[in-house]
């Protein structure tokens, strides 16, 4: 198969971009995301035209955030979207005319990543995420791993800490409430309150006040020497390094991927995660210990990875 279609749907924009066997994105489209559950089904199908404008285009591939089926063709359940058993495959495929598969958009970009990007030369690779909230893909043997009915790899929602924070699934204690963008956030306001001396360039990047410290001012007060900022990024990093060791315990694979916004930070927060893995994987001093490398597609490798799987079948 040739060219195929990947459709990425995001928040606020629903991006379509043709790719060719190589991975390399040739054209794009971009909409807004309608604010209902058909506009949106509206929204990709305007996408996939939009794109394939020009190209001679086979099949499409959708990464939606949820749960997806096995047969690769029904959202059981969306958080952020109103889709409950929602036919998109059917539905889409009605109106664009091309087959259609859709993956959840954590197991999209960790097959994009293992394809074109971080992953190439590893059979065994876990991606994780860590965007707002923590997601991921598992690949064992080159195959990508969706378990029986489709819905495996949510490592975000595996329970870290008994009776722990609250989370949005409902739960509490989940792995994401203590490693991902929403964590970070929370770790620097609770340490610029206790010790605001500290975090001045922090406040400073703000609007002066505690509550006013977002994921990008952690960031850039981090790279200026904040120590507030660096000890967040610094706890995120434990938290997620620990859950790393416990995931080389179920897969054992040769690699980590590391994606999603927070990874954007590079060596901040790459380094402190791979020493926290070390400290916290069982048997580390005498086992082969995984690489964790950070994720090279960026914030195209979930269009990219579910063009791949379109492609695939």
């Amino acid at each position: 198969m040739g060219l195929t279609i990947g459709v990425d749907i995001g928040g606020t924009k629903i991006a379509a971009g043709v790719v060719d066997e190589e991975g390399r994105i040739l054209s794009t489209f971009k909409v807004a995301t309608p604010p209902t559950a058909e506009g949106i089904v509206d929204a990709i199908c305007a996408a996939v035209a939009g794109a394939s404008e020009g190209h001679d285009v086979e099949a499409v591939g959708i990464g939606a955030a949820g749960y997806v089926d096995d047969k690769r063709a029904t959202v059981l359940f969306a958080p952020n979207i109103n889709w409950r058993h929602e036919p998109l495959k059917d539905k889409v495929e009605q109106r664009v005319g091309l087959p259609v598969v859709v993956e959840n958009d954590a197991n999209a970009a960790a097959w994009g990543e293992y394809r074109f990007g971080a992953g190439q030369g590893h059979d065994d690779v876990i991606c994780i995420t860590l965007g707002t909230g923590l997601g991921g893909g598992i690949i064992i043997g080159n195959k990508l791993r969706r378990g029986r009915f489709g819905v495996a790899a949510e490592f975000g929602h595996i329970r870290v800490v008994p009776d722990g924070l609250l989370c949005g699934c409902g739960s509490q204690g989940c792995w994401e409430q203590y490693a991902s963008g929403r964590a970070l956030v929370r770790y620097a306001k609770q340490r610029a309150n206790a010790t605001p001396e500290n975090a001045a360039i922090l406040l400073g990047l703000g609007d002066g006040s505690v509550d006013g410290i977002e994921g990008k001012h952690i960031s850039a007060a981090a790279r200026q020497g904040d120590p507030v900022a660096i000890d967040s990024f610094r706890e995120l990093a434990r938290w997620a390094g620990a859950g790393l060791a416990d995931l080389a315990s179920l897969f054992d694979p040769s690699a980590f991927i590391v994606g999603g916004g927070v990874s954007d930070e590079g060596e901040l927060v790459l380094d402190p995660i791979r020493k926290s893995f070390r400290r916290w994987l069982i048997g580390g001093e005498w086992r082969p210990h995984a690489q964790v490398l950070a994720a090279q597609l960026g914030g195209k490798a979930g269009l990219v990875g579910a063009a791949d799987l379109a492609r695939q079948g």
